[in-house]
């Protein structure tokens, strides 16, 4: 099991243990979950089902789930999603977060974390993102990463409400990871 430990989080294989601590900081706030698929757990037995899922999906080797760990309390949560070894691309993504660490040094981190792996240890020429286009602030987040905007994909998926989502794709490749790489640790101090 992948751990990745920077400066400022500690990113290891979510599990239930993190339930309690998860729920504390991220559960009934439906702004955290306003864009995920997913309703926000409203109680722990909620979370528990939550990371279920997570934890099935590993199973099937879907996702790579990663518990988002700050002071040895779980703040949130983000994982591998869409790895395709043979054609060296990952995505990143299910990324939610205690409200108290957005825009902080956090999720700089985690993806510095998440993308020197995926680059540098997995070998993957291209890690990518995708956000609903109606979630302007997570496309914001990802364009502070250096990960460009490739378009949009409209009606990709289906929001929890029913509605159509248009998804936008940003990625990063390995001949840009190096200028990236360095603008993030620079952001870090």
């Amino acid at each position: 099991m992948t751990v990745l430990v920077g400066k400022h989080v500690r990113l290891e294989p979510l599990t239930l243990a993190h339930a309690e601590s998860l729920f504390e900081n991220v559960g009934n706030d439906d702004e955290v979950w306003q864009f995920l698929p997913s309703y926000p757990p409203k109680t722990l037995d909620e979370m528990r089902q939550l990371i279920t899922v997570a934890l099935i999906s590993r199973d099937a080797g879907e996702r790579d789930p990663f518990a988002v760990i700050v002071g040895g309390e779980c703040i949130g949560s983000t994982s591998y999603l869409a790895e395709i070894p043979a054609q060296r691309q990952v995505e990143i993504g299910w990324t939610y977060y205690a409200r108290a660490f957005w825009r902080t040094a956090v999720n700089t981190e985690c993806k510095l974390l998440l993308m020197s792996e995926a680059f540098e240890t997995r070998n993957y020429d291209r890690v990518q993102f995708k956000t609903d286009i109606l979630n302007e602030r997570s496309q914001r987040a990802i364009e502070r990463l250096g990960a460009l905007r490739e378009g949009v994909l409209r009606h990709q998926q289906i929001r929890r409400d029913g509605s159509a989502r248009d998804s936008v794709y940003y990625s990063v490749i390995g001949e840009e990871w190096p200028g990236v790489k360095a603008k993030l640790m620079a952001a870090l101090g």
